[in-house]
């Protein structure tokens, strides 16, 4: 077996996703939009076992930015996930090999522990890596919650049956009042997508982080993602009342940003939205709609907003990875310290890893 590290301008990098299903997730532009907005820096590694091949894309982030005083490992890393589902690929051969994935990832925290690597968060994606089966040291698969899943191949009147009458009645209340569901250049539409995306998002109280998507961000996203970006709006009499950003690759349409003017919001324009794009995807034969799940995969308001579509489900996991136990024990150790809390309370944290957990009072 060999393992080696990419870069994203790596030719190899770009060949092996030619020859692997994926997502938008694994493309290097994705990983050097997110490396930007988080301060990381962007990698991947690929194992190779004659011709079986995992490819683990992945964010490096420096642990000094603890602060904790007094600690000489200041080189000390760990790795990270970019926004969404990345997950691990495996090429075709290595799926056909049930033992491939334990021995790769035996070797992938080799090589994450020889960068200085001690812990690693992979978030999985719910179609590509379903149904993972790992018997690793130190690798622990973590069950979040379910996502949404619509199953484009079947026929358009079952899933319009299979949408619950709430929702079709929204979408015909919407189509009666002459809204207009529509796809839209983002060169020109991004700008009011972003304004009504921010407003969404502090009519419901999000954390910072939401914020930090902004247009920048978005513009960003638009150059590394190109026609696999979608932009679709409900208008009403010519103002934009709800929108939503989609990604469509490799058979797959994934609803990854949305917002609703807040005047607008009890008629639910978005429920005409999502039924524009189910037909859209599957008049150009795309397999899945994937709508995601919960804020932190919870079965809340939102999720229910989306089951209402659909009774497709999919698991969303995590891999987490500790290449480097001693180190990653002593980080928590003076962790608990610089809070001020028993080590018992920080190591039975759900947080991963744990030495970056915040402790309420």
């Amino acid at each position: 077996m060999q393992l080696d590290i990419l870069t994203p301008d790596s030719d190899r990098w770009r060949s092996l996703l030619e020859q692997t299903p994926h997502d938008i997730y694994q493309l290097p532009g994705y990983l050097m939009l997110e490396a930007a907005r988080t301060h990381t820096l962007p990698e991947a590694m690929v194992v190779d076992d004659r011709g079986r091949m995992l490819l683990a894309p992945y964010l490096l982030r420096s642990c000094s930015d603890l602060g904790l005083d007094g600690w000489e490992s200041a080189d000390q890393l760990d790795a990270v996930s970019p926004y969404g589902y990345p997950g691990l690929l495996l090429n075709p051969l290595a799926q056909q090999d049930g033992e491939f994935i334990n021995r790769a990832i035996a070797m992938l925290g080799q090589g994450l522990r020889e960068k200085g690597v001690c812990s690693a968060f992979f978030r999985l994606h719910p179609w590509l890596n379903a149904n993972f089966q790992l018997e690793v040291s130190g690798c622990t698969v973590v069950d979040h919650g379910e996502t949404v899943a619509i199953d484009l191949t079947l026929p358009e009147e079952q899933l319009w049956n299979q949408t619950k009458s709430g929702h079709r009645n929204k979408i015909n209340r919407c189509r009666r009042q002459g809204w207009v569901a529509k796809r839209v250049p983002c060169q020109t539409h991004l700008p009011v997508f972003v304004d009504i995306y921010t407003e969404t998002m502090a009519r419901v109280g999000a954390t910072g982080q939401y914020f930090e998507f902004d247009q920048g961000y978005f513009e960003g996203l638009h150059q590394a993602l190109g026609d696999r970006l979608h932009l679709c709006v409900v208008e009403a009499e010519g103002e934009t009342i709800s929108a939503g950003l989609y990604s469509a690759s490799n058979g797959l349409v994934q609803a990854l940003f949305g917002g609703t003017r807040t005047a607008f919001l009890k008629q639910s324009p978005t429920t005409l939205e999502t039924d524009f794009m189910r037909q859209w995807a599957k008049e150009r034969q795309y397999r899945v709609l994937h709508l995601g799940g919960g804020v932190g995969a919870a079965k809340d308001p939102l999720f229910e907003f989306k089951a209402g579509f659909s009774p497709g489900r999919w698991r969303f996991q995590s891999l987490r990875l500790v290449p480097d136990p001693a180190q990653y024990q002593a980080l928590v150790n003076r962790r608990a310290k610089a809070l001020g809390v028993q080590l018992e309370r920080l190591s039975q944290s759900t947080y991963f890893p744990a030495y970056r957990a915040t402790v309420e009072e």
